[in-house]
């Protein structure tokens, strides 16, 4: 299947599962979100209970103080040093909802904490806008020709280089951003201290999670849209959903560049080296719901259908990842066998991710947007496939 076939399949999608709820949408408001019991949403009261437990149990056992946690992860890599904002996180967290309403919620679901990594879907959405206003005219563009000059674009490797790579995270870009090089992101090599120890690959041909090409990303379109991108978000998805007015994008401390005479922030897609979006349970639950909506809220699409399902589509090179970051349910193939993320979980749902784990998952085929922070990553599939469980 191709990329546009694929795009299209999901978009079939999407008006399938819109269809289940098009009569009567609900909606919650800015400060009033409407609550049902498990009975009344069609889950087993007992089971969805021990789902909780089994969430609570699994906490992660790394530290609350996330700057101590983050000099014991990436602080022992080259450039390791914490250059962003970081939190006190809170114990572990999570909300279920189903039909839009809340069926559970447990944790201080209103604590503000690092999302790490689920800041790369509010990254990817931002740009998101930027394409369905026009401003990016193709995914497959080049994007050195964005640019106000050819600084981070203009060698031969990274000329070629388009923003479907960067959205999928296989541009391979080379060079240094905000003092971080590229290959001291998760190096790689016989001795990843020495530059550039690392193996060339073409653009486009090899996946890698790596936070300097998505911090990439959120300064070209910085350079795209000309305004922050937090306030981009904001005005069009964060306040029209009823978000809180307490979350915050944040950048690095050494990420300002000069946008028409005046000092801009580039904002982190992730909290690898602090930084990104700092938000709570409830207005991740939000951002959730909008997209099981097909990216519309109130009868206003405020994110068009379409880039969900671009969004939605495998990558050619990782098939379990779209869009940054959009993981994928769909089975692949590994070491000869079919698996799938989430066993439990339909083919057509996606989770956000990031460390933590922060979770978002969002299936259209059950109504349901679950968040969960703070879980063990091992833990993930088995409480999904729990609340799965409990639904009658």
């Amino acid at each position: 299947m191709n990329r546009r076939t694929a795009a299209f399949a999901a978009v079939l999608t999407l008006a399938c599962a819109a269809a289940s709820w098009a009569q009567t949408p609900y909606f919650p408001e800015r400060h009033d979100w409407r609550t049902r019991t498990p009975a009344e949403a069609g889950f087993d009261a007992e089971a969805l209970e021990e789902a909780v437990a089994f969430a609570v149990a699994s906490e992660s056992n790394a530290p609350r103080d996330l700057a101590l946690n983050h000099e014991l992860t990436f602080g022992s890599e080259p450039f390791g040093s914490r250059v962003g904002p970081t939190t006190v996180r809170g114990p572990l967290s999570g909300i279920v909802v189903r039909g839009g309403e809340i069926v559970r919620e447990w944790g201080p679901v209103h604590k503000v904490d690092m999302t790490f990594s689920v800041s790369k879907t509010f990254l990817s959405t931002t740009v998101g806008l930027l394409w369905d206003e026009g401003l990016i005219a193709s995914v497959d563009d080049r994007v050195g020709p964005y640019m106000p000059d050819d600084e981070l674009f203009g060698s031969e490797h990274n000329d070629s280089i388009t923003w479907d790579h960067l959205l999928r995270q296989t541009s391979d870009w080379q060079g240094t951003l905000f003092g971080k090089p590229d290959w001291a992101d998760r190096p790689v090599g016989d001795h990843p201290f020495e530059y550039p120890d690392r193996p060339m690959h073409e653009p486009g041909a090899f996946y890698k999670y790596n936070d300097v090409r998505v911090n990439l990303l959120g300064l070209a379109a910085l350079h795209v849209v000309r305004d922050p991108l937090p306030v981009v978000l904001r005005k069009r998805i964060m306040n029209p959903i009823g978000a809180s007015n307490r979350w915050r994008w944040h950048g690095y401390e050494n990420s300002w560049v000069m946008i028409d005479g005046r000092e801009v922030q580039s904002v982190s897609g992730g909290g690898h080296w602090g930084g990104g979006m700092h938000i709570s349970a409830r207005d991740l639950a939000r951002f959730g719901l909008l997209f099981l909506r097909g990216g519309k809220w109130e009868g206003e699409q405020l994110i068009s259908e379409e880039w969900i399902a671009m969004a939605r589509t495998p990558g050619d090179v990782n098939p379990s990842y779209g869009y940054m970051n959009w993981f994928l349910n769909g089975p692949v193939e590994r070491s000869g066998e079919m698996v799938k993320s989430i066993p439990a979980a339909p083919d057509t749902a996606v989770t956000f991710r990031g460390a933590g784990s922060n979770i978002v998952y969002v299936d259209w085929e059950n109504d349901l947007v679950v968040v969960v922070r703070w879980i063990q990553g091992g833990a993930v599939s088995e409480f999904i496939a729990k609340v799965l469980a409990a639904m009658n």
